[in-house]
């Protein structure tokens, strides 16, 4: 199933707020925080079916600034033959 990199940019402001609404979607364990150092953003690796898929795990309060980018994982001849092409 493809992955994504979903990363929830936000402020002081609303960031209780959004810890909650993550809290209640159920996606709480899958996010790293930056809050505590002052990088207000949150950051997980998500498995969906497509993009729009993936940024349903997003609350609505920032899903328009959320970044989702698919990304894949290579092996080392992976890694090369990407490079080749």
């Amino acid at each position: 199933m493809p992955r994504f990199l979903i990363e929830t940019p936000h402020n002081e402001l609303n960031c209780k707020l959004l810890l909650s609404q993550v809290e209640s979607m159920g996606y709480l364990h899958s996010f790293d925080w930056g809050c505590e150092a002052g990088v207000h953003s949150g950051w997980a690796i998500i498995e969906a079916e497509n993009e729009a898929e993936a940024r349903l795990a997003v609350p609505f309060l920032v899903r328009n600034e959320a970044r989702v980018i698919p990304i894949v994982k290579y092996t080392s001849e992976g890694a090369r033959k990407i490079h080749q092409e």
